[in-house]
């Protein structure tokens, strides 16, 4: 059943040769013309114009509208969205909330830069961290409640406050730190 290709063309080819009977053509065409009448042709070709007709208005309608569309153009100033606006802070009501702040302020940087970051206090570390960081925020916030709606007493009190809060999470890291390692040198003693 399996044939070659070879020779499947070659006998295809053989007929293909083969010529229309002379004037095949020009019958087929008279006998379709016949056919068809003459008025038919015509409200073809009516149709077409109409049809033509409309979708050349339709697209001229949508060019219109699409060229005469609104265009709404936004200006950004990114110079706006950098620069942040000053916020005020407690040394900004008076030189001794200036002084309650500096020492607040110089007594949580200290603190800070006397811990020691190690593999065995490192997730302590990382904790006490977070939190000062949520009190940074609050107090950032805090300040800029003070810059919008003036000094007041509830504002004045909860910065400082805040910085109380900041300090106070300082000296519980560094007791936490001190009794981590008092027990970590207990059990090495205990181990030798």
């Amino acid at each position: 059943m399996a044939q070659d290709l070879r020779d499947i063309i070659k006998n295809d080819n053989k007929q293909s040769t083969e010529r229309m009977p002379e004037g095949h053509e020009a019958r087929f065409l008279n006998k379709l013309e016949a056919e068809l009448p003459e008025n038919q042709k015509s409200s073809w070709s009516w149709m077409q114009l109409a049809a033509s007709i409309v979708v050349v208005f339709g697209l001229s309608f949508g060019a219109y509208k699409y060229i005469n569309k609104p265009i709404d153009i936004q200006v950004v100033d990114t110079q706006l969205e950098t620069v942040e606006k000053p916020t005020k802070s407690l040394g900004d009501i008076s030189p001794d909330f200036k002084k309650v702040e500096d020492y607040y302020l110089a007594n949580i940087n200290y603190e800070l830069s006397k811990v020691k970051l190690t593999p065995e206090n490192k997730e302590l570390i990382d904790g006490y961290i977070s939190q000062l960081d949520a009190l940074n925020k609050e107090y950032k916030r805090i300040s800029l409640e003070l810059t919008n709606s003036g000094p007041n007493e509830l504002t004045v009190n909860a910065l400082i406050t805040n910085l109380k809060f900041r300090l106070n999470l300082m000296y519980r890291l560094k007791e936490q730190l001190e009794s981590l390692q008092t027990s970590e040198s207990n059990k090495k003693r205990t181990n030798i």
